[in-house]
This record gives C-alpha cells, sequence and structure tokens, in this order.
C-alpha cells in the first residue's frame, strides 16, 4: 500500500485497512522503519531544456577560456553587503557556566546601530582593485 503511494497519510491508512491510528504508526515507524519526510520545495521544476541550457553555455565558456589564454584575466567581478556599526555576540558565545545556586544572567537587548553602510568589493584575477 505504501509502495505503491508515498504520500498516504496514517488516518488514510487505518480508515482502508480498519486498523487503530496508533496500530499503524507503531508498524510503519517500528516495524518497516519510516519516517514521514517533508519536501523540499523549488520555486520552480525545470524542463529538460532549461536543464540542458546552463550546461551549454558553461562549455561554451569553458572552450573559450582554454583558446583564449586572456579570457579569465580580463573580467572584474564585486561583492557587497551591509556592515552594522555592532558586532552582536551570538547565543552560544554569550553562554556560561552556572551552578543551579546562582542567579539568572541577563543580557540586554542588541538593537541595530543607526550606523549602516554599504561595502562594495569589486576585484579581478590579481586582487581586489
Amino acid at each position: 500500500m505504501i509502495r505503491s503511494n508515498r504520500r498516504l497519510t496514517i488516518r488514510e491508512i487505518s480508515q482502508d485497512l480498519s486498523i487503530s491510528y496508533g496500530s499503524v504508526q507503531n508498524i510503519l515507524t517500528t516495524g518497516v522503519n519510516l519516517r514521514r519526510m517533508s519536501v523540499k520545495f523549488v520555486p520552480r521544476v525545470l524542463t529538460v531544456e532549461q536543464k540542458q541550457q546552463p550546461l551549454l553555455i558553461s562549455l561554451e565558456l569553458r572552450d573559450r577560456a582554454a583558446s583564449e589564454s586572456s579570457l579569465l584575466g580580463n573580467g572584474i567581478t564585486g561583492d557587497e553587503t551591509w556592515v552594522y556599526g555592532y558586532d552582536p555576540e551570538t547565543r552560544v558565545q554569550s553562554s556560561q557556566w552556572k551552578s543551579p545556586s546562582s542567579p539568572l544572567a541577563k543580557k540586554g537587548r542588541q538593537s541595530r546601530s543607526n550606523i549602516k553602510l554599504m561595502m562594495i568589493v569589486f576585484f579581478d584575477l590579481d586582487g581586489i582593485m
């Protein structure tokens, strides 16, 4: 039954077989060793042509890079990120050992600073420009 349709729920199986919900759950999890896992959502499912297009472009680029030695040296790329005016401490970094009788540690919530900059870096094959 599960092999034909892996999307069946425990409730549907229990109704079809007239077995209690708990028995079906026990059989599936303990007896057959199955786990209910969610699928990974993707923005859209690509067609074969859409999958082959990036492959063709990358093969063409590889061939051009092999024939033209200066092709990769001409490229300039960049990266950008927001930089805030503070370095927040994570929960793990602020953890500490305590005895049962010691009081709870308190930490003020850090709000984002008014200082906010966008850092943009451009670089080529030789390094940062």
